[in-house]
């Protein structure tokens, strides 16, 4: 259609999901992989439009060979995007999920901290909610944890952790990376099984070939439970992902 713009349904869908006020500042936590690069351009898309200011965060744990590579792409992102990019290096003992995205998580906090930014957008999607609310279910949980990841949740020091993509696919951020033209790396550790959401993503890979709307759906019912729960089990849900992630099993 002569003057469509696909990406509006796809602006429409985060805008509604996480909404930031004139004047605000946001870190966007930008890995240097597709998801984080095409969440990069989303939200510096609707910054412009919306008025509010945009920095990325990119946190190098150096516990890979492409480290290095990945800081220059989400660099690199940022240059093409006129935006700053602030990095923090992460130093972990142990290369372990927990190990890891606990230091990621204080690293993001610090940088944001240090750009006067209330929040931290992360690029968590409809796959990521899948696994989560699956690996919960697999561990017997209750109702706290069918309601999966929080699209907000407190990180640490007055600094907001945001989730606007827990109902957007993969394919619908590919469609923004392709539109945006930006550079991106592909992380070799997601292929390996010993990280157990990677073990999953193979078993969900088949299943979604028979289930095409598996993520979607998975990412709206967990939204259903969370709405459903009270006060108390809200909170019950942000102390359960603290013990979660303590336990290695969280994102």
């Amino acid at each position: 259609m002569r003057g469509a713009r696909p990406e509006r349904a796809l602006d429409a869908v985060v805008r509604a999901a996480v909404r930031f006020e004139r004047g605000a500042r946001v870190c966007v936590a930008c890995s240097g992989g597709p998801d984080s690069v095409a969440l990069a351009s989303l939200i510096d898309r609707l910054a412009r439009e919306d008025e509010y200011d945009v920095v990325l965060a990119h946190v190098n744990h150096g516990v890979r060979a492409s480290a290095d590579q990945d800081e220059c792409v989400a660099l690199s992102a940022g240059a093409r995007l006129g935006r700053r990019v602030l990095v923090a290096r992460a130093n972990v003992e142990r290369d372990d999920e927990a190990t890891l995205r606990d230091a990621r998580y204080e690293a993001l906090a610090r940088l944001a901290r240090e750009a006067g930014a209330d929040a931290v957008a992360t690029a968590h999607t409809a796959e990521d909610q899948t696994e989560t609310v699956l690996l919960a279910l697999f561990r017997g949980t209750g109702l706290a944890g069918l309601a999966g990841m929080p699209p907000r949740r407190p990180l640490a020091g007055g600094v907001e952790l945001v989730r606007p993509l827990l109902r957007v696919t993969h394919a619908q951020l590919a469609t923004e990376l392709r539109r945006s033209g930006l550079p991106y790396a592909i992380d070799p550790t997601n292929a390996q099984a010993r990280y157990r959401r990677n073990a999953l993503r193979g078993p969900l890979d088949a299943l979604r070939a028979e289930f095409p709307h598996l993520d979607r759906t998975v990412a709206r019912c967990a939204g259903i439970v969370a709405e459903h729960l009270r006060p108390a089990e809200r909170r019950e849900t942000i102390v359960r992902g603290e013990i979660e992630r303590e336990r290695g099993t969280g994102p």
